[in-house]
């Protein structure tokens, strides 16, 4: 008897066998990151921490919880299910929204608070539901055939705003009358709404803007008619659609665009002044403490920004302040402006987005933060203390944390407030600035959420999500790789990090083959950020493989220089980045230099088509899926903002498309891309493959009917990898 107490004792202690990482279990529920919180805010009284988080059986579909700031555990707020058992079909200016907004789940996927902290409003099944905590029950505030998009509810809790059929609209709360603001919208026109660049590429998603005592309303009138009509074939599985699509080519026509306010009750309307130019953007707007509007007014070459002061009962406005760089200025979301009629403003203008203080009349008073290392984002303030809290890093690029500074005491230096060696995200600053919620992973610890103070000590657990016995990942967490890092020199002497994850059972006089994956374009995220980076890369390395990540010049958030080094030449130094991370590759022993593919998506699409056709041979299979082959073939305010136009930069255009490279077409390739994409659309894959096919040049290929620039769904996620790995397997690994 004791003999089998021990032994059971024994069992227990042991960790549980190993089991194998399949491509079937990286898509299967539960996620193998653990349950995630997302979308974390406080409710406006503080009493609540409000979080978005997928079902166990189904983490594509989301549902809405909560947590008590003093204690408790997480509760289940409104499940998505339970209100819609079968959600209708999206329509499609909610397809759009999303696939802008890069949202691929179900269920609840946004959600906003009222003023007081009494109610929610969430978008499902086509409608806008209102839940009421007090009743713990939602009820839905539209019954219509038509969907309801870009619902919001106003400052102070009076209005649900919404846009339908093109057209904007509130509904009183307490009254339950809809009024339309509009009734002009439809075919060419629309009211209330972001334009597609906007949404796209300027991170603004809506077009109506309440101010903060609900007086008044200020909405865009979108106007596509200067774009001509070109048409998408949409194909899927049950046959093809001719899409109209007034899509912003670079170099071609923009939306018109216009901006009103209206005073609600009145329904006063004034014109705002956005001045004699047209052909501008307009890429923020924001409503002050005192009823003044702000908006930022972006010219088409996108090298001077400016900041208006709007009357709203004339439709005045002011310049108050103008940035201008010779290259580009990047958009942000820092305007942060405060009680005393001062505002926070970031700039480049050093080399590194920096903070700013200035006066309500456009004068700088101070320049807040500044040094070799940027400003991520404003993240909140403290106005009692006169304290700005911010993301970015001081010392590692690889990082991210949140750091504190006066903005009134003259010279004071930032202050890091979080902890650890890793990435902080999802910041969310309580009001007062207290405390304070964030998530934090590093390459051995998947994302967890917690409430913090001021002074960074954790408060409490949101989602701990821990790594233990329960958490999905927990079977395979003996086989883990925390990938290696180093750094690279380039041409111009900047430094280049990479990560690099090697196979289980390493052995260095092995010669392993190697894949590297590429994004390399401007304005996206890093690679090699110290950050949890989910099981694929861990599945990738598990095949046997050395899985490379270089961030080349052009990435952001390492500083002006460093992320301009590609205008009007993409294509250029990110691929003679990618190269010098090739040659680190074959130098290394225990690497076959014969046996190295590089693969990526979207941007990482044509860097590995640009990289392999600038260097034939030098790689041995390459996988572009969704990419750009043409910069005339994308959309006005990405493209030229690096590149400028196909009409003042032609020699740069034709040197950055694919086809003036095409004579150094001998890489094994595989193209992928999905037939229904409106972003980098099919034509970028059907224009190459045409010339390919004109020049008796072989590829491979695999398209995904209806679907977009990204691949949705379980099962075709994972026919994604296994067709990218089987490709790999033939021509890098041919013996299994």
């Amino acid at each position: 008897m004791i003999s089998l107490i021990a032994a059971l004792g024994a069992l227990i202690t042991q960790p549980p066998p190993t089991s194998e990482l399949t491509l079937e279990r990286l898509f299967a529920s539960p996620s193998l990151n653990g349950p995630v919180a997302s979308a974390t805010r406080f409710s406006p009284d503080g009493g609540l921490i409000t979080f978005l988080q997928g079902k166990e059986e189904d983490a594509s579909v989301h549902d809405l919880w909560a947590i008590d700031v003093d204690g408790g555990e997480p509760f289940l707020l409104v499940d998505s299910r339970d209100l819609v058992p079968e959600e209708r079909a999206l329509s499609e200016a909610e397809i759009q929204l999303r696939e802008r907004a890069r949202i691929s789940g179900s269920g609840i996927v946004t959600y906003d608070w009222d003023a007081l902290g009494d109610a929610l409003l969430f978008p499902l099944d086509g409608d806008v539901f209102y839940y009421q905590l007090e009743r713990g029950e939602a009820r839905r505030l539209m019954e219509t055939d038509a969907a309801e998009t870009d619902s919001r509810i106003s400052p102070s809790g009076r209005y649900v705003g919404f846009v339908r059929e093109q057209n904007l609209y509130v509904h009183d709360l307490a009254s339950g009358e809809t009024r339309a603001i509009t009734c002009e919208g439809g075919g060419v026109l629309s009211y209330g709404v972001a334009e597609f660049v906007a949404q796209e590429e300027m991170d603004r998603s809506t077009g109506y803007w309440f101010s903060r005592d609900d007086r008044f309303l200020a909405f865009t009138r979108v106007d596509e008619s200067p774009i001509p009509v070109s048409y998408r074939v949409d194909i899927d599985g049950d046959g093809a659609t001719i899409v109209e699509q007034r899509y912003p080519y670079a170099g071609e026509a923009n939306v018109g665009i216009r901006l009103f306010i209206e005073e609600i009750e009145t329904g006063e309307r004034v014109e705002v002044d956005l001045g004699s130019e047209t052909d501008i953007y307009l890429a923020r707007a924001d409503w002050g403490p005192d009823g003044t509007l702000f908006i930022q007014r972006q010219n088409r070459a996108q090298t001077r920004l400016d900041l208006l002061q709007v009357d709203p009962a004339s439709g005045d406005t002011t310049v108050i302040l103008t940035e201008i760089d010779p290259v580009w200025i990047n958009l942000t979301n820092d305007l942060t402006l405060l009680d005393d009629g001062t505002f926070l403003w970031t700039s480049e203008r050093s080399g590194f987005r920096h903070i700013y203080h200035y006066g309500g009349d456009g004068t700088e008073l101070a320049a807040i933060t500044g040094g070799d290392w940027p400003v991520s984002a404003i993240e909140g303030i403290d106005a009692d203390a006169g304290r700005v809290y911010f993301s970015g890093w001081m010392i590692d690029p690889r990082q991210r944390h949140l750091y504190a500074v006066s903005y009134v005491q003259r010279g004071a230096q930032p202050v890091k407030v979080t902890s650890g060696q890793g990435w902080w995200s999802g910041i969310s600053v309580g009001s007062g600035a207290q405390t304070f919620v964030a998530s934090f992973s590093d390459p051995a610890t998947p994302s967890h959420t917690a409430l913090y103070d001021a002074s960074g000590e954790r408060l409490r657990w949101i989602e701990e999500n821990a790594l233990d016995t329960e958490h999905p990942y927990f079977p395979y967490l003996e086989d883990h790789i925390v990938p290696e890092r180093g750094t690279l020199i380039a041409e111009d002497g900047a430094e280049l990090h990479y990560l690099m994850y090697l196979p289980p059972e390493f052995d260095s006089n092995r010669r392993y083959p190697a894949i590297v994956n590429v994004y390399g374009g401007p304005g996206v995220g890093r690679r090699t950020r110290m950050s949890w980076t989910g099981a694929t890369n861990q599945y990738i390395a598990q095949q046997g493989y050395i899985y490379f990540m270089l961030d080349n010049r052009g990435t952001p958030d390492r500083g002006h220089v460093f992320e301009t080094a590609l205008h009007r030449a993409m294509g250029g130094v990110e691929a003679q980045d990618q190269l010098a991370g090739l040659a680190f590759l074959q130098s290394l022993d225990y690497v076959d230099p014969d046996r190295i593919g590089i693969w990526g998506w979207s941007y990482g699409g044509y860097m590995t088509l640009m990289t392999t056709l600038q260097s034939p041979g030098a790689f041995a299979a390459g996988v572009a899926g969704a990419p750009v082959t043409d910069w005339a073939l994308y959309d006005t305010h990405y493209t030229e903002r690096y590149m400028g136009t196909p009409q003042n930069n032609a020699d740069g255009y034709e040197q950055s498309s694919v086809f003036a490279h095409l004579d150094g077409w001998s890489t094994p390739m595989l193209i992928m891309h999905g037939m229904a994409d409106d972003n980098v659309v099919f034509e970028n894959t059907t224009r190459l493959i045409s010339e390919l096919q004109n020049r008796d040049l072989s590829f491979d290929l695999m398209t995904y009917p209806g679907q977009r620039h990204g691949i949705r769904g379980e099962m075709r996620q994972r026919h994604r990898l296994r067709t990218i790995m089987d490709f790999f397997d033939w021509h890098l690994q041919p013996e299994n």
